[in-house]
Parts: structure tokens; C-alpha cells; sequence
């Protein structure tokens, strides 16, 4: 019995793993996309994934693209662009950016100061400028019948200047002449304050005059008016000064700024005042007396209009005369608008001769004459070539002088006609033309009336 039962339990025993074995049957494993019995079906279906995917990831890109194109054209310039937000949850492509450009370090690296840096001053200093012009004239002169009496080529002036500046107010001027003996022409040091107030010493022009300041380069003719020359002190009648230069220190300004949207666009007034020997210049002071010289410029409500007047007051001496009367003024007015210049002066002095003194050196009396000249000058600038930076001038010039008004029927009058033509902005050339009208008054009876022509080609050159 006992037996049996142990054969019976080895049966079951083996006969458990028997029936499970036929029961469970092992399986495939699954794939969770689509399962197909035959492989090359599953490779089809496969690779149409992949090209769907592809596709998928491309037109994400391209929509990515096209949004950052829009925010790039809505972006305010100026601003740092925004990194825009991922709109697809898949992955995608790295996107390149650009490169930033970035500064090299230098080779040689700086070495480390122990003091910090200053910022360097701003001094207002200016290296020296070199400029000048030479101004070469052929004259000819003939008779009231067009007879040549004489003719010359000659280097009417030859300058040269070297300015510049000191800091932010002082500036400085050099200017010599070279066309015969070297001479020094200007020569002096200026303080500017602002602008109503500058003060300069050394030798320079005098205030006087409308015309006397132009650079003669500039002049509608081919040279100052004899009214000028005569009463300026370039060949003044009291037999002193030239170059109308003098020596010794005046004050100058501009006054009640007319302003358009905060920029300054002229001074109603314009002054200068000075003291100077009298003597002329590149000549000492041979009297104790010093001349007072001033100018005033008025622009009454326009800038390209100015009216004028100038005072001389002083005295000179020379080898016959002790402390001559020298008294001057002059009137004048000037349009100016670039194009269209026309202008006219009045001058007039009273020169003194012949003095008497006493014992004491004092002036009891002394002979005296009346100079009296007037001038009126018009020109028009025509600019021409393709950038209009030729200028071309017609002028027409009137101008009388007198050296002495006590005497009835004298002086000479000049009819002047000519052209100006600037062919670039650093050479001038003029032709003119001139009829000398001399009055002279040789008897009571007799009056001449003289004429003679006079023919003026000059050639300027500046830089």
C-alpha cells in the first residue's frame, strides 16, 4: 500500500511539468507599432515613418524660421534680439547662430599703472598753419590817344603767413612780404574773452575803412581805391605809414547776437578801437602823441547789409614837419549776399604842415589841407561749371580823390571796368580796364583836363 502510494506521487510529480509544457506555448515579443508576419512589409512601413517624420521635422523648421523673420522685422531698432520660445515640443535641428564679432586683445598687453587715468585737457592748441598768395600784375599805360607810354610785369605782393592758437582764447598771427626787401607785415597776439570783447597787441591792420580789411586777393579790382591808399596809410598823403599797418593794441567785439533755433546767425554790432604810434609800420614812435583809431559796424536787421563808419585821430612827424594834424573819418555801406556786392565809402582827413612852435615845443599853428575821396563799386558772381564752383564777375567801379580841396578843379576820377573769374577756389584772375580823368587847374584862366587809359592784367594765387 505503502508502495503505491509513492509510485502514484512520482507520477504526479512528472506528469505537472508535462501538462503545463503543452499548455503556455512561448511568444513572440511585440513591437509596439504595426506587426506583420513578413519582413519586407515591415521595412516599407518602416522607412514611410522615417520620411514622415522627416517631413514633419521640415515643416516645423520652416514655421520656426518664418516666426523669428516676423518678430526680427516688428523688433524696434536698437533693441537686443528676444530668444523666441520653442514652438514645436519635438526635436528639431540646431539652428547656427552668427558669430559674434568680438575685439582681439592687443599683442602687447598694457601694463598696469598705479595711478589711474586722467583724461587729457582739452587745450585747444592748433600746430601752426602755413599760408600766403602772390599776386602778379602786367600794366600797361597809354595816352588819351591809346600811345603806349609805359608797361611793366612786376610781383605786386608776395605773403606769407603762419597762425595759429594757444589754448581756447589766445591765437597768434605771422606774416611777412617778400615781393622786394623781406618785410614784416602783421605780427601780434590776440585774447579773446567771448564774443564781445578780444584784445590783440603787436603790429596789424588799422580799424578804418570798409575796404582796407579785405584781403586784396578778394577785391572786385585788381587793387585798393586811391581814396584808400591816399587816407588808410598805404601812400598816405602826410608822407607816413604803409601797408595800412600800424603798432600798438586795440579791443574789438560783436555785440547783440541774432539767434535762429539757438544757433547764431550775426551781430547786429561790430567794434574795434585801438591805440597805435601813428607812425606806420615796421616804425618806431617818433612823437609822444598816440592816435586813437575806430570802427563801427552796423548790421540793422540783416546780415549781408552793413553800415560803416571810422574815425583816425593823431599826429605824425617826419623831417619838415613836428606833429602834423593826422585826422580821418569815413562812411560807408555794403550789400552782400554771396552773388550780388555792392558797396560805397566816403572819405576825408585833415592833414597838417608847416607847424610853429614855441620856446616850450608847443604847437602855436600850423598849415593845413582838406583830402576828400568817395568810391562806389557793383559786382554780380555768376557760378559756373557742373558743380558751380567757378565764379565769374563782371565789376564797374567809380572813384574820385582829391589831395586838396582849397583848390578849385583838381583831383582825378577813375572809371574802372572789368571781369573777375575764380577758376578754382586758390587762383583769381582780373582784367580791368580804367580811363583816369586828371583835373588840373594850371592858371586862373587855364583848365586841363587830362585823360590817359590804362590796361591791368593780375594773377593771384593763394593756399
Amino acid at each position: 500500500m505503502k508502495h503505491s502510494f509513492r509510485i502514484i506521487v512520482g507520477m504526479l510529480l512528472l506528469a505537472i511539468p508535462l501538462c503545463l509544457n503543452a499548455q503556455v506555448k512561448p511568444t513572440q515579443p511585440q513591437n509596439h507599432g504595426t506587426q506583420t508576419e513578413n519582413p519586407a512589409e515591415a521595412d516599407r512601413l518602416q522607412k514611410e515613418a522615417e520620411i514622415k517624420r522627416d517631413a514633419e521635422k521640415r515643416e516645423a523648421e520652416r514655421i520656426r524660421q518664418a516666426e523669428l523673420k516676423k518678430q526680427a522685422e516688428m523688433k524696434p531698432v536698437g533693441k537686443p534680439e528676444a530668444k523666441p520660445a520653442p514652438s514645436d515640443p519635438k526635436p528639431h535641428k540646431p539652428v547656427v547662430k552668427p558669430k559674434k564679432t568680438e575685439e582681439k586683445p592687443s599683442a602687447k598687453p598694457e601694463k598696469p599703472s598705479n595711478t589711474a587715468e586722467k583724461p587729457e585737457p582739452k587745450s585747444g592748441f592748433e600746430w601752426p598753419k602755413i599760408s600766403g598768395f602772390v599776386q602778379a600784375f602786367y600794366t600797361a599805360n597809354m595816352d588819351d590817344q591809346g600811345n603806349l607810354l609805359d608797361n611793366e610785369f612786376k610781383i605786386r605782393r608776395a605773403r606769407l603767413s603762419i597762425d595759429g592758437k594757444f589754448g581756447e582764447r589766445f591765437s597768434y598771427k605771422l606774416q611777412g612780404d617778400f615781393s622786394g626787401t623781406p618785410a614784416l607785415v602783421d605780427a601780434y597776439l590776440k585774447f579773446k574773452a567771448c564774443d564781445a570783447f578780444s584784445i590783440q597787441i603787436g603790429q596789424f591792420k588799422t580799424p578804418f575803412s570798409l575796404e582796407s580789411p579785405l584781403n586784396p586777393v578778394n577785391l572786385e579790382i585788381y587793387d585798393y581805391g586811391e581814396a584808400i591808399t591816399k587816407l588808410v596809410g598805404y601812400k598816405d598823403v602826410c608822407g607816413v605809414g604803409k601797408l595800412g599797418r600800424d603798432l600798438g593794441v586795440m579791443a574789438s567785439g560783436s555785440l547783440f547776437a541774432v539767434k535762429k533755433e539757438g544757433k547764431t546767425l550775426y551781430h547786429v554790432v561790430d567794434y574795434s578801437i585801438g591805440v597805435f604810434n601813428g607812425n606806420g609800420a615796421n616804425f618806431a614812435d617818433n612823437n609822444n602823441r598816440k592816435d586813437i583809431v575806430g570802427r563801427l559796424n552796423i548790421h540793422p536787421g540783416l546780415k549781408d547789409l552793413t553800415l560803416s563808419g571810422s574815425y583816425y585821430n593823431g599826429k605824425y612827424s617826419t623831417d619838415v614837419v613836428d606833429r602834423g594834424t593826422r585826422n580821418r573819418w569815413a562812411v560807408g555801406a555794403q550789400y552782400d549776399n554771396g552773388s550780388l556786392i555792392v558797396r560805397a565809402e566816403y572819405l576825408s582827413g585833415v592833414t597838417g604842415y608847416n607847424t610853429v612852435a614855441d620856446t616850450n615845443n608847443i604847437i602855436l599853428s600850423e598849415d593845413r589841407f582838406l583830402s576828400s575821396g568817395y568810391y562806389a563799386v557793383a559786382g554780380y558772381n555768376f557760378k559756373l561749371g557742373k558743380e558751380k564752383s567757378q565764379q565769374l564777375m563782371p565789376v564797374l567801379r567809380y572813384e574820385h580823390f582829391t589831395r586838396d580841396v582849397s583848390l578849385a578843379k583838381s583831383g582825378t576820377t577813375f572809371y574802372t571796368a572789368g571781369v573777375s573769374y575764380w577758376p578754382i577756389k586758390y587762383v583769381n584772375i582780373k582784367l580791368n580796364y580804367q580811363l583816369i580823368q586828371t583835373h588840373n587847374l594850371i592858371g586862373e584862366a587855364t583848365y586841363k583836363k587830362a585823360f590817359a587809359n590804362r590796361v591791368v592784367a593780375a594773377v593771384n594765387f593763394k593756399f
